[in-house]
């Protein structure tokens, strides 16, 4: 235990994706006091009113399983990693409001992203991409030294995250049916995945609203097809291994780290759900470019990055961050 911590103090950590939100309550030792899982809460997406009212939800019933008292503090410190964390000002306006829940006297907010990157690393450098309802990049070099993307969406230049290639797939299918594009199984695939005699007729159904248009729903599909051996299909995947390997190189070269060992950790549903096929295919290409990095899935959930980031500022020993750890390694990480 750090000098100056008290048996008493805790940890809350949180990490706010745009999927879920999850809210872990650990003690100084690493022990889990108590998990809570909930919706997505991203302030770009429902606005940071809401989004502090799920986050304080959350809270409130990780204090609660952990047989804590009703309102006020329930820890030293908070952690907040938060998807909608991207410019300066939303890190800013993000802080205020986390620090004037009053869930504890200290507070740090920072993109979910560093999360990620403490996730996957024994002591948070490095690089972490995500690639889940969006792609982002964080990197930490030994020195301090950060660099990153906006992360905006296309007007910030970003390719990529379930939602973009799930419209892709969508894209090819009308194309391939209508004359435009490549013939491609996608055509069929998302045929029966809509359950209609056409594509067109699914578009027209989608344009009346007559059916919900969830493009992640089609991203393991454009996957499934392109493991089937589609080269349209396989052509995206191909892109997306790119991108993947842009953020990264382009990370490590900012941060002048392109010939040393560090690690490059992948997270987010759409990488770690696809096996070795994006993972191994980086791996390879920016091996290239950068051959002592190491590539590598998460394997423990972000909220478990945030939580260490909250550990390591409030000084906790080693052996916390293997109790913490041990807590969540037969949990399939997300993004």
């Amino acid at each position: 235990m750090g000098e100056g911590i008290g048996v008493t103090d805790r940890v809350l950590a949180i990490d706010g994706g745009n999927s879920k939100t999850a809210v872990a309550l650990v003690d100084v030792d690493g022990r889990v006091l108590a998990d809570v899982r909930g919706p997505g809460a991203s302030p770009q997406n429902v606005g940071l009113a809401r989004s502090l009212e799920v986050f304080d939800g959350l809270v409130r019933e990780a204090a609660r399983r952990a047989g804590l008292a009703g309102g006020g503090p329930v820890a030293t410190h908070t952690a907040a990693y938060l998807a909608g964390a991207d410019l300066p000002k939303e890190e800013d306006d993000l802080r205020a409001a986390v620090g004037a829940q009053g869930w504890s006297a200290t507070s740090v907010v920072g993109n979910d992203t560093f999360a990620l990157l403490r996730a996957g690393t024994a002591d948070g450098i490095g690089v972490a991409v995500v690639c889940g309802a969006g792609i982002n990049c964080v990197a930490v070099a030994p020195d301090g030294r950060t660099h990153r993307f906006p992360a905006l969406g296309r007007i910030s230049g970003d390719w990529g995250g379930g939602g973009h290639l799930g419209s892709e797939a969508l894209w090819l299918a009308v194309r391939a049916e209508d004359g435009r594009g490549e013939p491609t199984a996608l055509l069929d695939a998302v045929i029966a995945h809509y359950g209609t005699a056409t594509v067109a007729e699914a578009v027209q159904r989608l344009h009346f609203e007559e059916v919900e248009f969830d493009p992640h729903a089609l991203c393991p599909l454009l996957f499934e097809v392109a493991a089937g051996g589609d080269a349209v299909a396989r052509s995206v995947v191909d892109r997306l291994v790119e991108e993947v390997v842009v953020l990264a190189r382009v990370s490590l070269s900012r941060l002048e780290l392109l010939a040393e060992p560090v690690d490059v950790v992948l997270g987010g549903g759409v990488l770690t759900g696809t096996g070795g096929v994006v993972v191994d295919a980086v791996a390879a290409r920016l091996g290239v470019v950068a051959p002592a990095a190491r590539v590598r899935v998460v394997d423990v959930p972000p909220v478990v990055g945030a939580a260490l980031l909250g550990l390591d500022a409030v000084g906790a020993s080693p052996g916390a961050e293997a109790r913490l750890r041990a807590a969540y390694e037969s949990e399939v990480p997300v993004g």
